[in-house]
């Protein structure tokens, strides 16, 4: 059977791991068809970060409540000679039923802090295990990373040049998703920016400089093709084209917006061209930089006073190429109305459905997070809000007024928390409530 390219969304319910299918048919013999509750979570922060930003929670909600079985579907599976004709008809009828709670996109979080729980007969929800967490895991690392240079531009526009080195067309299609809600200002990816309301940007590659006759027949061309455009300077000597152009519009009605550095010395070259410019009277000719940057070059460049406005990141945003995995764990913490745990050196779990509360200053600033108890409590913003009730899908705010969100939350961490270097601060406490229920259970299995 020939595969497909890339896989279709009706396809997803085959995104599983064998053993999920292996237990579900191990629950569905046994008829262990109790309500569970699964936690997704992750244990430690990743190095150098102080947050992660969840997300894509709530678009995984929609593809499970779209999650069917085909007949297709059900033949592959008979061809593995593992399950019993009367399972693949159930699955066959497979409707997700349960309910699931999430934080909204683009939420800050930390360790311990469920990013989405999962209630379910247990079958059904131990068969979301990886399409779930892997869907999650993409957008949440690659959000957290793109919020890290957001920070370290300092309100300067940062743009996703990542497209062609991140890791397949899917990552490099919900990826932007994810950078418009940790707040990119652009992408140079056409479809995806379209799809996510994400402004498309791009200039010209040096390819195109070295086509043509001379460095400044390209300039003239892309000028007068798209007016108010960046022209990109390096190709072979930065601030001798500055000063060619600064001549050329000079003599010329032609306007351009932007230059563009994207190699060598971009301290000392955003400084000579900005003399240039700005002695010729184009104060208003902005430097856009790129060319491998990442968050700590960004912030040295700056903190050196480098005169740019604006950056174009491609490799080290695409993927996260200095934390691009994050310790998701997708967790059984009830059964059957019964707290479960895991108590593996190093991974104990805290047991039953939770709730997270976010508590903040006078000044609007985060002071700390609660987790407890789903029936617990306290003061501060519950975080974890219903997406799919009963198999339904809940309604959403618009992808617009999420950025707005996820800037706002993200806007209320302390300074410390949006620092590039890895600190101590840690503003999460367990409920008493949680640890006792964590101490009973315990002491329940080992009896």
């Amino acid at each position: 059977m020939e595969a497909a390219e890339l896989v279709r969304e009706a396809d997803l319910p085959l995104m599983v791991d064998l053993y999920e299918l292996a237990m579900a048919q191990a629950y569905w013999s046994e008829g262990m068809d109790d309500t569970a509750v699964f936690s997704l979570f992750f244990r430690q922060m990743p190095e150098n970060r102080n947050f992660i930003l969840a997300c894509g929670q709530q678009q995984a909600a929609k593809v499970i409540s779209r999650l069917r079985f085909t007949d297709d579907h059900i033949e592959r599976l008979r061809k593995l000679d593992r399950f019993k004709p009367e399972f693949l008809e159930w699955l066959r009828d497979f409707r997700f039923t349960g309910t699931i709670r999430a934080v909204p996109e683009g939420t800050p979080l930390f360790p311990q802090e469920p990013l989405m729980e999962v209630e379910a007969p247990i079958a059904e929800a131990q068969l979301l295990e990886s399409l779930l967490m892997n869907y999650v895991h993409l957008e949440t690392v690659i959000a957290s990373k793109a919020v890290r240079l957001r920070l370290a531009a300092g309100g300067r526009p940062v743009v996703d040049f990542g497209m062609r080195r991140m890791h397949g067309l899917d990552a490099a299609h919900r990826g932007v998703r994810a950078f418009r809600l940790a707040g990119l200002s652009g992408t140079s990816n056409v479809l995806a920016g379209q799809d996510f309301g994400l402004n498309v940007s791009g200039t010209m590659a040096h390819s195109f400089v070295q086509a043509c006759a001379s460095e400044m027949e390209a300039f003239e061309i892309y000028a007068r093709l798209y007016p108010g455009t960046t022209l990109l300077v390096d190709t072979y000597d930065s601030q001798q084209a500055v000063k060619r152009i600064v001549e050329w519009l000079k003599a010329s009605p032609a306007r351009i917006s932007a230059i563009r550095l994207d190699s060598g010395d971009l301290l000392e070259e955003s400084r000579g061209c900005r003399a240039i410019l700005d002695d010729a009277g184009f104060t208003d000719i902005r430097i856009m930089a790129s060319g491998g940057l990442d968050e700590y070059r960004i912030r040295d460049l700056l903190g050196q006073g480098a005169p740019i406005d604006g950056f174009g990141v491609g490799t080290a945003t695409g993927v996260a190429n200095d934390a691009p995995a994050l310790e998701l764990a997708y967790k059984l913490t009830e059964f059957g109305g019964e707290p479960k745990m895991k108590n593996s050196p190093g991974k104990r779990s805290f047991p039953g459905a939770k709730q997270v509360f976010r508590q903040y200053d006078r000044s609007g600033i985060l002071a700390g997070d609660v987790i407890a108890g789903v029936n617990e409590h306290h003061q501060g913003v519950p975080l974890l809000r219903c997406v799919l009730e009963s198999g339904q899908l809940q309604a959403f705010d618009s992808l617009d007024d999420q950025v707005r969100a996820a800037a706002d939350a993200v806007d209320a961490l302390p300074d410390l928390l949006k620092g590039l270097e890895q600190t101590d601060l840690a503003p999460v406490t367990i409920s008493d409530g949680l640890r006792a229920l964590q101490k009973n259970t315990l002491a329940r299995l080992r009896e």
